[in-house]
């Protein structure tokens, strides 16, 4: 396991090594061409996380040896050539590309605790979905990565594995739930990586990290393999996804991670930037239960509107919508629908029969004795008292499906919408606690069931990511995802930290 040491606030050192400035499509290629030997491209990103991890704490498991073999039987194959017959190129597309994932995510002998203290010895048997699609597309993957306890919570920290901090800026946070996995990327010690979102636990981590996060049009791609995975009607709300550092990996994994359902996408065709309708929002309408939306985050949303409709053409439609404001209550409201959904004081016991008193859990964390960390005994506190009344879930489900319809109406099968992803770029370590309901900026997403690629925008005046969020209509992943490619060639996409040039350059 890896050190939760926490130094002062600083920036890692910026990726030198030229192979970890390659996207994973051109790695694949070069590996394929024997330009690189496989082995070198594998030992380039372990050199990376054991140089970067002590400082973030992003990695929290690894299989290194066995991805070094794996690396070295693919030379051997490739070097002797004909390599098709092995490693046809058609079903193995990313032939000896490194990727990490969410600890959450089952990576055979490698741990699965999702950051709870009572899962701590527990080892994966056999892969997530995802994981054994990667694979046999060629993919090999290096290690797991720090989420928060349970998975949910937008700060990756917990008592397994402690806390991971902002490559950009130790002091920040990284998100969550896949805090580990954008903050790994960010650093440069992976190229693509596998999270999952029911709240914004890609998106989250995507933005504070800076690097490119697409959460799936719902039902899309397979989230078994997972814990916690989803039950009842939230299993239409989780969704998993890929989380690159280049814009042009997003779709060659999805594309994969999706297996069969893929067919139900359209990322084979061709999107034609110029004949889409965009629309901007800056913000959800004054929500009595967020914090307002930085105004440099609101700038750096009008630069994008700017860039669209000076170098595509294309006016640019500023609207409001007055539901949005309910965001949280909407997402609340949708996830307690279902009497199927295991409480989260359950699974904190992992034992359904014996579920955690939080009361008692509280007290114990006062005097340093909980094995759990505080916003999971909050949640567990507050899980029933904050349960809205039959009546109030009634009032947001019909508003939920009365906003769907609002937006199906605006944006049609050629709309893309430009919205914040948070009101505020990383904060720092722990001020979640003081501003809870933040996520609802992604978690409305959630239960609309629209895919959403999240955009990184550059650094802000205080060094860390800017970004915003790309939605479309459900199965147009293949619009946020042309969107995320054009904006990164125009605002140049992830910066490699601790670069010398100043922030605030967008």
């Amino acid at each position: 396991m890896f050190s939760s040491r926490s130094p002062g606030p600083k920036s890692v050192p910026p990726a030198e090594n030229p192979l970890l400035l390659e996207t994973a499509v051109s790695l694949a290629k070069k590996i394929r061409s024997r330009e690189v030997k496989c082995e070198e491209v594998i030992k380039s990103y372990i050199d990376r996380i054991q140089h970067v991890n002590f400082i973030i704490n992003a990695v929290v498991a690894d299989r290194f040896e066995e991805a070094q073999e794996q690396a070295r039987d693919i030379d051997t194959v490739l070097d002797a050539g004909d390599p098709n017959n092995l490693y046809p190129v058609e079903s193995m597309p990313l032939l000896g590309v490194p990727f990490t994932a969410k600890e959450a995510f089952a990576i055979k002998g490698l741990p699965n605790t999702s950051g709870l203290v009572a899962r701590k010895d527990i080892v994966s048997t056999s892969d997530a979905t995802v994981v054994t699609y990667l694979r046999q597309a060629g993919a090999i993957p290096l290690a797991v990565t720090n989420c928060s306890e349970l998975c949910m919570w937008y700060e990756s920290s917990n008592n397994v594995y402690g806390t991971t901090n902002n490559a950009y800026n130790t002091g920040r946070i990284v998100g969550g739930s896949s805090g580990g996995e954008g903050c790994i990327l960010a650093a440069g010690g992976s190229v693509m990586g596998v999270g999952s979102d029911i709240g914004g636990s890609i998106r989250m981590p995507a933005f504070f990290n800076g690097i490119f996060g697409h959460k799936p049009t719902s039902g899309i791609v397979s989230n078994q393999g997972q814990f916690p995975n989803a039950v009842g009607q939230r299993t239409e709300f989780l969704v998993t996804g890929p989380m690159c550092r280049f814009a042009e990996d997003l779709l060659p994994m999805l594309k994969i991670m999706a297996g069969p359902s893929t067919v139900q996408l359209k990322l084979e065709e061709k999107v034609d930037l110029k004949a889409l309708n965009f629309y901007s929002i800056e913000d959800d309408g004054g929500s009595w239960l967020c914090t307002a939306v930085d105004p440099e985050l609101k700038q750096a949303q009008k630069m994008v509107v700017t860039h669209v409709e000076k170098e595509l053409g294309v006016k640019v439609q500023e609207v409001k919508m007055e539901k949005l404001k309910y965001s949280f209550q909407i997402w609340s409201a949708m996830m307690s629908e279902s009497a199927d959904n295991q409480t989260f004081c359950e699974l904190m016991s992992h034992n359904e029969s014996n579920p955690v008193n939080p009361y008692k859990e509280f007290v114990k964390w006062m005097f340093g004795k909980s094995e759990h960390t505080l916003p999971a005994i909050g949640l567990g506190m507050t899980e029933k008292v904050t349960q809205l009344t039959t009546e109030q879930n009634k009032n947001f489900i019909k508003m939920c499906a009365n906003l769907k319809t609002e937006f199906e109406n605006m944006l049609g099968e050629k709309g893309i919408l430009f919205y914040p992803s948070h009101p505020k770029p990383a904060p720092k370590h722990n001020a979640p606690l003081l501003t809870p309901f933040n996520f609802a900026y992604t978690g409305i997403f959630n239960v609309l069931g629209f895919p959403v690629t999240q955009v990184p925008l550059g650094l802000g005046s205080e060094g860390v990511p800017l970004g915003l969020q790309v939605v479309a209509l459900p199965y147009n992943d293949h619009m946020t995802l042309a969107v995320a490619v054009e904006l990164e060639k125009a605002f140049g996409g992830w910066v490699n930290p601790g670069r010398v040039e100043e922030p605030g350059d967008l």
